[in-house]
C-alpha cells in the first residue's frame, strides 16, 4: 500500500521563484455567458467547448464562463452530468452575456436491465478496458489551475496559473508525466494573524496524481478494492451518453482511511468518466495520517472533510482527463486558545486545450513536482489584464471581491 498524500499543512513562507512565460492563444473571439438549469439556478463545472477545436473551459460556482478562441466558432457545445447537452450557434456581435438554460434529462434505459447487472463485475470489466479506453500516445494539455485558502469565510490566500501538462500513454507510469508552469500569480494576506495557512502539495500536478485511472494507487488497486462493497445506483446521462453509476462504500476496517466513492462508467465503452471521492473521517487519526505531512509546533490539527472530483471527456475514441477539484476542510487550534479556527482549502484544474502534434518534452529542470509548493513558484500579481490571452476558470463574485481586498492590503 502506497501512502496517498494529497495535501500538506505548513507555515507560509515568502520564497519566490522566477517562472517562464509563453504567449497565450491569438484571441479572435470571446464567447461568454451564464449557464443555469430550467429554474434559473446557476450550474457549476459545466463543460463549454468550441466546435471543431479542443478549446474548452468550465463554468465557475456562479455558472459563468468565458471562452477565448482564435476564430469565431460556428457553435459551442455545453454539457453537464444529468442534463441534455446543447449546441449553441455563435452569432457575430452577439457572443457575450449569453444566458443558456439546460434541461434535466430522463433515463431511457430499462431500469430492469441496468439494475440487474452485477456492479462489482461491471466495475472490474471497466478496469480491464482501461488499455482500450484511454489514449496510448502522448498528449500535451494546456491547463488552468487555481488554489485558495479561506480562514472561516474570509480568503487569506489565492494563487493561480496556466500550466502545460505532458501526459503520456496510459500504458506508461504516472512518473513519466510532466507539468511546467507557464504563467502564474498569487496573493497572501499580510496579516500576522493569518500566518498559519495551507500549501496544497501537488498543485498543477493534480491531474497526474488524482487521475485514478492511471494512478491506481489512489483507490483502484487490488488491495484497496477488497475493502469495499459495490452498490448500483440509478443511471445518468453525461454528454448524451448513458452511464452506470456504481457506489463504493467501505466494507472492512483497514489500517488506513478509506474513501466513499461514486463512479460513473460509460454504458457502451465501459470507460470511467467521472469519480466523486470523499475520505472516511470516522477515525480522525487515520484520516490525519493519510493527508497530513507536517504542521507547525503547538498546533492541533483536526480534519473535517477531504473530497475529490475527477472528470474525463470522451472524444469518440478515447477518454481524457478534463477537470479535477480537491476540497479540504479542517480545524486548527492552539493549546493556549479556547476556540478552534476553521480553514477551507480548494484546488481546481481545468484542461483548456490539447494537442497531439509536435510535442516538446518538458525537461526535468522546468518541471513542477508533486512535493513542490505552488506558492513558492509564482509571484505577487497586480496587472488587471494578466490573463488576457488565456482561457481560465472565471472567478466567482466573492473571489473577485477577495482579490480586490488582498491587492489593497498588499500595496
Amino acid at each position: 500500500m502506497i501512502k496517498k498524500i494529497i495535501t500538506c499543512l505548513l507555515l507560509l513562507s515568502g520564497c519566490v521563484y522566477l517562472y517562464g512565460q509563453n504567449s497565450g492563444i491569438d484571441v479572435g473571439c470571446v464567447v461568454s455567458g451564464v449557464i443555469t438549469d430550467s429554474n434559473g439556478k446557476p450550474l457549476s463545472h459545466v463543460n463549454v467547448m468550441a466546435d471543431s477545436t479542443n478549446i474548452a473551459v468550465v463554468t465557475n460556482d456562479d455558472g459563468y464562463f468565458t471562452l477565448k478562441t482564435p476564430e469565431q466558432p460556428a457553435f459551442i457545445t455545453v454539457s453537464h452530468i444529468g442534463y441534455n447537452s446543447r449546441h449553441i450557434p455563435v452569432t457575430a456581435g452577439k457572443t457575450t452575456n449569453l444566458r443558456i438554460r439546460l434541461q434535466s434529462n430522463s433515463i431511457l434505459l430499462s431500469d430492469v436491465v441496468v439494475k440487474s447487472g452485477d456492479p462489482k463485475k461491471i466495475f472490474y470489466e471497466a478496469l480491464d478496458k482501461i488499455p482500450d479506453n484511454y489514449n496510448n500516445h502522448t498528449d500535451m494539455f494546456k491547463t488552468f489551475y487555481r488554489e485558495t485558502v479561506q480562514k472561516r469565510q474570509r480568503y487569506i490566500y489565492i494563487a493561480e496559473a496556466v500550466a502545460s501538462l505532458r501526459k503520456t500513454s496510459y500504458h506508461a507510469s504516472v512518473k513519466s508525466d510532466r507539468v511546467a508552469i507557464e504563467k502564474g500569480r498569487r496573493l497572501l494576506s499580510p496579516s500576522q494573524r493569518d500566518t498559519l495557512g495551507v500549501k496544497i502539495m501537488g498543485g498543477p500536478t493534480s491531474p497526474i496524481y488524482l487521475d485514478f485511472v492511471k494512478n491506481t494507487d489512489l483507490i483502484l488497486n487490488a488491495e484497496d478494492l477488497t475493502h469495499y462493497d459495490f452498490i448500483m445506483e440509478d443511471p445518468v446521462f453525461i454528454a448524451e451518453r448513458p452511464h452506470y453509476v456504481i457506489r463504493l462504500d467501505p466494507r472492512y476496517v483497514a489500517p488506513y482511511a478509506l474513501y466513499y466513492g461514486t463512479f460513473y462508467i460509460d454504458w457502451e465503452t465501459l470507460a470511467f468518466t467521472r469519480a466523486e471521492l470523499s475520505l472516511d473521517m470516522r477515525d480522525r487519526e487515520k484520516a490525519t495520517r493519510m493527508i497530513l505531512v507536517s504542521k507547525p509546533a503547538g498546533v492541533r490539527f483536526r480534519p473535517r472533510e477531504m473530497s475529490i472530483l475527477v472528470n474525463f471527456k470522451y472524444d469518440g475514441q478515447f477518454s481524457r482527463i478534463s477537470y479535477v477539484k480537491n476540497v479540504f476542510r479542517f480545524n486548527c487550534d492552539w493549546k493556549k486558545r479556547f476556540f478552534a479556527t476553521s480553514f477551507t482549502a480548494v484546488s481546481e484544474l481545468a484542461v483548456t486545450d490539447r494537442t497531439e502534434d509536435n510535442i516538446t518534452p518538458i525537461k526535468g529542470r522546468d518541471s513542477f513536482y508533486q512535493r513542490d509548493s505552488f506558492y513558492d513558484k509564482v509571484a505577487f500579481f497586480e496587472d488587471p489584464d494578466f490573463w488576457m490571452d488565456y482561457n481560465i476558470i472565471e472567478p466567482t463574485e466573492s473571489l473577485e471581491d477577495a482579490i480586490t481586498k488582498l491587492k489593497k492590503k498588499n500595496q
